[in-house]
């Protein structure tokens, strides 16, 4: 590693002052996030702009630009070459401002000192407008979370109601959905070539507006209803989600049409999963791994989550129906190689401030580095958006082996004190039996040295639910996992003279949950002697299951109704019963199980016999 110290120029430049410095009078291309600039592979704006760099492109970076003044941070940097590249950042910015109540939350994580008001709502496309009144000539690019998962019509929670594709709201003139590296790599080797953005139709990954539809260079196509009788007829935008979701979690996807307006949104099929080699350039691009120079003594609370940890791996096989990562990642797991990570951690044991301890040795969930299909031409006709809901596929190879390998050889390095895994376990898919012994005597090995080596006090985990009708809707495991689990934890702690805590994450107003459903959570919870702190209110977000069943009202697999409770009103009832024990909650609490016709849950909260 260079260990000189680091030079303004180390970044990419965020002012015409650093672009001059290189020697630029232009940038090729100009990215506006929503994010400060921490240049670290945590942060999508960082990865995005040092892959550019690698292409040979001139990149500058304008982190949070001031969109209520004269606009001058949307000037200052002049008109790029090739195109302005918009994000909102690592999440959502609706999601980023707002409760499950919809009240503005007092934090942004990735903001210097936590400063609440330093990105637009709808940043994506309150950037893109701005850029497209001031450059009307120069081609947008749009991309990240916030984007990717409103490629189609999607369901708005903070505005009640449908919207169109943000292609049609920003105008934009391309949009690149979940990791960007390979859509991008091939749109520069296309720009080269001398095409504009604006007649490149085939390149995976990608979703444009045209007023003719192009000719398909992939092997299939399917059309969804149009944005206008989606707004008519529920049911039917119950039905595009399910055909969206699949293709989404395919090898080998088709095409999507949709009509809106008087044009069609296409969305290209995403690239196959990143090879290793692939993956390994992403994480080896020359980081400096800590926030632009212009933060310094300010506090990025995300930044100093993440320092010290390290991502594994990319995907996620759950399929949960609440979370956004298959359809932004996908549902197939992408892996670093061994020296990759080895590498990164040695860049991290050199940092001034490191104290020998490594945050989180993780990914999307935690215990999924290296898992595919044994055989994959299994996986090509699969559409299943989980691969261990309702049990564990038969072709996963779930071995943890590879993955123990990477604690010890982690915990090995000359400077590393400890390791621990800060991202969430896939519990039930290490209490499964396989059919193959080796199989199941890496999740045995796996149990044990997670529990023994690598929880820094707390260990986080999400039955989510205890209801398992509820549970059936999430697409997550009988509540009898998590006993069997906590009984394993239980065991461990107590062989090894520990004292660690299991913590677990639950969610109320989840579709299919009845009040019913959260009183007995709050019996079941408290049999196990937990005082639950780690809670959350659902917020339906776009792109998920669980969104689109609260807003339609069906489930888009059965068709069938499914309840779910929309109102402020229902959703507090559901929330006091994780709060069962607090005395102001106790009166509300005892009301509305009197109302439910359980006298017996009463007693099981309340009585100093149970």
């Amino acid at each position: 590693m260079n260990n000189r110290p680091y030079q303004l120029t180390d970044w990419l430049p965020t002012t015409k002052k650093e672009m001059n410095l290189r020697g630029w009078d232009i940038a090729d291309v100009i990215l506006f996030s929503g994010d400060a600039y921490i240049d670290h592979p945590s942060f999508g704006t960082a990865v995005i702009g040092r892959l550019l760099e690698q292409e040979g492109l001139r990149v500058a970076i304008v982190p949070q630009p001031n969109w209520r003044d004269d606009l001058r941070d949307f000037k200052k940097l002049g008109a790029p070459r090739l195109f302005f590249a918009v994000t909102a950042g690592v999440m959502d910015s609706m999601i980023n401002h707002y409760t499950a109540n919809k009240r503005l939350r007092s934090q942004d994580a990735y903001t210097p000192d936590g400063r609440a008001d330093m990105r637009p709502d709808r940043a994506v496309t309150i950037y893109s407008h701005i850029l497209k009144e001031l450059y009307p000539e120069i081609p947008l690019i749009i991309g990240g979370v916030e984007a990717s998962l409103r490629r189609v019509t999607h369901y708005d929670y903070w505005d009640d109601k449908l919207h169109k594709t943000i292609l049609a709201e920003t105008k934009a003139d391309l949009l690149v959905y979940g990791m960007g590296e390979l859509p991008l790599k091939q749109l520069i080797a296309d720009i080269r070539t001398g095409k504009s953005i604006g007649e490149i139709n085939d390149i995976p990954q990608t979703a444009f507006l045209r007023t003719e539809t192009p000719d398909n260079p992939f092997n299939e196509e399917i059309s969804l209803f149009s944005h206008e009788e989606c707004a008519k007829d529920k049911l039917k935008q119950a039905k595009n989600f399910r055909l969206v979701e699949e293709q989404s979690n395919r090898l080998s996807a088709a095409r999507i049409l949709q009509k809106v307006d008087d044009k069609i949104v296409v969305v290209n099929p995403p690239y196959p999963p990143m090879n290793e080699k692939e993956i390994d350039a992403s994480f080896d691009l020359p980081y400096t791994r800590m926030p632009h120079p212009k933060y310094k003594g300010k506090h990025i609370p995300a930044y100093e989550m993440i320092k010290f940890s390290v991502n594994l791996h990319r995907g996620c096989f759950g399929g949960c129906a609440f979370c956004t990562i298959s359809a932004h990642q996908g549902k197939f797991i992408a892996s670093r190689s061994k020296r990759s990570i080895l590498e990164e951690v040695k860049k991290i044991t050199q940092m001034p401030d490191f104290k020998g301890y490594i945050s989180d040795l993780g990914g999307p969930s935690a215990n999924m580095y290296r898992m595919q299909g044994k055989d994959l031409s299994i996986c090509e006709k699969c559409r299943r958006p989980s691969c261990i809901f309702p049990k564990i596929c038969f072709n996963l190879n779930s071995d943890h082996s590879d993955l123990l390998d990477i604690y010890e050889s982690v915990d090995a390095l000359p400077g590393i004190k400890k390791s621990f895994i800060g991202s969430g376990i896939r519990y039930d898919m290490l209490l499964q039996k396989s059919n193959d012994r080796k199989t199941n005597e890496s999740h045995q090995k796996y149990l044990d040295e997670l529990i023994k080596n690598h929880v820094s006090g707390r260990l986080k985990v999400a039955p989510e639910h205890t209801s398992d009708e509820t549970l059936k809707i999430m697409r997550k495991p009988s509540f009898h996992y998590f006993n069997r689990f906590k009984q394993i934890f239980d065991e461990l702690n107590k062989k090894y003279s520990l004292n660690q805590q299991l913590i677990p994450y639950f969610i109320s107003s989840h579709p299919g949950c009845t009040d019913e459903d959260m009183a007995e959570l709050a019996a079941t919870t408290k049999k196990l002697n937990f005082k639950l702190e780690q809670v959350q209110d659902f917020t339906p977000s776009p792109m998920t299951l669980a969104t689109e069943i609260y807003y339609t009202g069906y489930h888009p697999y059965t068709l069938q109704p499914v309840y779910t409770a929309r109102s402020r009103e229902e959703k507090n009832e559901q929330r006091q019963f994780f709060f069962w024990y607090d005395p102001k909650q106790r009166e509300a609490v005892i009301k509305k199980l009197k109302r439910l016709g359980r006298p017996d849950l009463i007693k099981k909260l309340y009585s100093k016999n149970t």
